[in-house]
């Protein structure tokens, strides 16, 4: 017998699509370039909130939505490739895939601060750095785009395969946030609330407010004096 669910929450399925209209926009800006080369900073910045809000709500956020309940162990890959895992939310190969798109986009974002490409374009806190290390920043930024083509790619595939080979549609869930599941496997979602979505999207703000004016701050900062007062003369 099988039942109607709640699998993902309402902030999950929202960061979910803002993180992927913001990628593709920030792919757009970056390629294109010109006055458009702004834009692709400031989504940079956005995407930087966005990736600390999911770490948070990884931790805090309802029950699928932890990293605990998906974070793929040897255990739980060898029972998914035998055929023996059971579960609703994240498989173990998908939450591979989701773990390496965080990290690729977490390398992506955090280089990108520092870069610059010696035309117009220098990350929010490039200043905070040197001219040197920036530039290999910059070069680790163009790897992590380069990963980042490549594993958007596979995870567009592995949607596809699963809606017309195992039949499990996976973008309608994302959507809704419902799952038909067999009854045995249903879990009731717990955790998240808005206490703790308003708290990690303080903290997500906090980022953001960082990696915007955070090298203005520094640089504005006062200077202790290292003059020390002349000694009185006797």
């Amino acid at each position: 017998m099988s039942v109607n669910i709640k699998v993902w929450d309402l902030p999950l399925r929202l960061y979910h699509w803002l993180m992927a209209l913001s990628v593709l926009s920030a792919v757009i800006t970056g390629e294109l370039g010109g006055n458009l080369i702004d834009w692709h900073g400031r989504i940079g910045v956005l995407l930087l909130g966005l990736l600390v809000f999911r770490l948070v709500w990884g931790f805090i956020g309802s029950t699928h939505a932890r990293f605990v309940s998906f974070f793929p162990t040897p255990k739980r890959l060898a029972a998914y490739l035998k055929g023996q895992w059971q579960g609703i939310g994240h498989n173990p190969l998908g939450a591979l895939s989701a773990l390496a798109l965080l990290g690729t986009l977490a390398a992506l974002v955090l280089t990108g601060l520092f870069a610059n490409d010696d035309i117009a374009f220098q990350g929010p806190l490039f200043s905070l750095v040197t001219k040197d290390f920036s530039d290999k920043l910059s070069g680790w930024h163009n790897l992590s785009f380069n990963a980042l083509i490549v594993l958007v790619p596979l995870h567009l595939a592995a949607i596809i395969y699963y809606a017309r080979v195992k039949k499990h549609n996976l973008v309608v869930p994302m959507l809704t946030g419902e799952k038909v599941v067999p009854k045995a496997h249903a879990i009731e979602l717990s955790g998240g609330g808005v206490v703790r979505f308003m708290a990690a999207l303080t903290i997500a703000g906090v980022a953001v407010w960082g990696a915007s004016y955070g090298a203005s701050y520094f640089e504005s900062a006062p200077v202790a004096s290292t003059a020390t007062a002349a000694e009185p003369s006797f």
